[in-house]
This record gives structure tokens, C-alpha cells and sequence, in this order.
């Protein structure tokens, strides 16, 4: 018998196994554009940066915990150490990192190696297509927003510094977890929509983050240094989400002036025309043959 392999026949089969339609192929589309931002299966250097990022996030999480530990005196109520209000805007500038790095690896990899085309020919369309990517940026970003919050709730509680009684731990768990929701869903659309104005990574990255830091200085400026009413700070991409946290708490936030209605209407405002903008974005963009 010859060790040489041989095709002995070919043609078609039709595909006989389960089909979960568009809700299976969003699932897919936005398991599998996590697993490449985090860079599972893909070679060492895609590592690197995602797990700096998460570990970076995570890592001011298990010195508090390790000083509760160590000092029996509540050094959050005394401010020593940030409350879970203040936690997510303490790690800001890691989830602005961090969304720099996910949104353009979602985005602008499937435009530039014809992914995008090849996705249509699914179950999936150009909103479904679009939901799924929200989905994985949104899930991706939870890690760095919802994960460590949590794993601070679970290690006080054990170490006897938690919330007392069932009724207020069931409380702080609901606010952990709506604010990282919340906070992971308007900076995914935003970066989204930066990420989709250009085919190149480099740039949607830098974009992405001009977008968040430029506006936070920008704003900060001109309520502090010029005088203008705090109200201008609905237009700080940056500030708002983290001000809308602060409100889910029942902090006053940096602009204790403005109302809650105003708050979370100015993030809902920015989510939709990032949504917009991805909408208009990929309605009119063409697909590579």
C-alpha cells in the first residue's frame, strides 16, 4: 500500500447538524471576537497587552483587600481606601486603555481581512453583526469594570468587612453589578463608534482614547479655568459614565449639581449617537468581493 494519501472522490454534503440561526451566529461572532481580543489561540504577543490590562485593573483590588486584612478598622468608611462607588473611576484610565485595545481588535480586523463580507453570507446582517460585536466589547470590558468590584464585595465579606445584614449585601451586589453594566455599555459603543471611522488599528486606538481623554480635559477646562456652568459636563465622554456610577451608589458625584434624570440622560444620549454613528458607519460601507 503507498503512504501517499489520495483523493478517491469529491463533492458536496449538506451540513446535518443542529442550527441555532441568528441568535446562535451573534452568539458565535461575539464568543469568538472576545477570545481574539484576549488573544486565546492566537501566538504569545496578542497576550501581552489584554492580560496587562485586566491584571493592572485587578491589581489595586487585592492590595485593598490584603490591607482590610491585615488593619481590623474600616478604612473605607475613613476614606483611606476608595469606596465601591469611587473604585471603577479610580481604574479609569485602565478601562480607557482598555478600551483602546478592544473595540479597534473587534472592528477594523474583519474589514481589513475581508471577515466582514464573509460574516453576511450567514444568518448574520449588517445590525445583527454589529449587536454581536457591542456584545463582545461589552462582555470584555466587564472584566475590568464589573470583576474586580466584585471580587472586593466577596473577599470583604468574608473577612467580616462587608455590608451588614442580607437585605444591604443583596443591595451593593445590585449596584455592583448595574453600574459595571452600565459603564461597560456606553464606553463599548463610543469606542465602537471611534474604532469605525478608520481601517487602521493604530489609529482607531489612538482615536478611541482622544475621543475619552480629549473630552475629559476639554471640559474640565472649561468648568474650572473659564467658569462655565458644571451643565457643560454632560459633554465630558469620559466623566459621565463614571458620574452615572457614582449616582447608582447614591454619591453626589463630581457635579452634584446636575440631577440623576440629567446624568443618565446624557449617557443614554452619547450610547445612541455612538450607536448612530456605527449604524450610518457600516450602512454605507462596501463589501470586499
Amino acid at each position: 500500500m503507498s503512504d501517499e494519501a489520495m483523493i478517491v472522490d469529491r463533492g458536496y454534503r449538506t451540513y446535518d447538524g443542529p442550527r441555532s440561526g441568528v441568535v446562535g451566529a451573534v452568539r458565535s461572532v461575539a464568543w469568538h471576537s472576545m477570545r481574539s481580543v484576549l488573544g486565546i489561540g492566537r501566538p504569545a504577543r496578542h497576550k501581552i497587552l489584554p492580560v496587562m490590562a485586566v491584571l493592572i485593573a485587578y491589581l489595586p483590588a487585592l492590595v485593598f483587600v490584603g490591607i482590610a486584612v491585615l488593619l481590623p478598622v474600616d478604612l473605607v468608611g475613613k476614606g483611606v481606601i476608595p469606596s465601591y462607588a469611587d473604585y471603577t473611576g479610580f481604574i479609569g484610565l485602565v478601562i480607557v486603555l482598555f478600551c483602546g485595545l478592544v473595540a479597534p481588535e473587534v472592528l477594523v480586523g474583519d474589514r481589513r481581512n475581508g471577515m466582514f463580507g464573509l460574516y453576511l453570507s450567514t444568518p448574520l446582517r449588517r445590525d445583527t453583526y454589529l449587536v454581536a460585536k457591542i456584545l463582545a466589547v461589552m462582555a470584555t470590558l466587564m472584566m475590568v469594570t464589573l470583576g474586580p468590584p466584585l471580587l472586593l464585595l466577596i473577599a470583604y465579606t468574608f473577612e467580616g468587612s462587608g455590608p451588614g445584614g442580607v437585605g444591604n449585601w443583596l443591595v451593593l451586589l445590585v449596584r455592583i453589578v448595574a453600574s459595571g453594566v452600565v459603564i461597560s455599555a456606553v464606553f463599548a459603543v463610543v469606542s465602537l463608534a471611534a474604532a469605525s471611522l478608520t481601517d487602521r488599528r493604530a489609529f482607531a486606538s489612538v482615536g478611541v482614547i482622544l475621543v475619552l481623554l480629549g473630552s475629559n480635559v476639554v471640559m474640565g477646562a472649561l468648568i474650572v479655568k473659564a467658569g462655565v456652568s458644571s451643565t457643560l459636563g454632560v459633554l465630558d465622554l469620559l466623566g459621565m459614565p463614571f458620574e452615572l456610577v457614582q449616582r447608582i451608589y447614591g454619591q453626589p458625584g463630581g457635579f452634584p449639581k446636575m440631577s440623576v434624570l440629567l446624568v443618565a440622560g446624557a449617557n443614554a444620549a452619547w450610547a445612541t449617537l455612538g450607536g448612530v454613528v456605527i449604524w450610518y458607519r457600516y450602512r454605507r460601507l462596501a463589501i470586499n468581493p
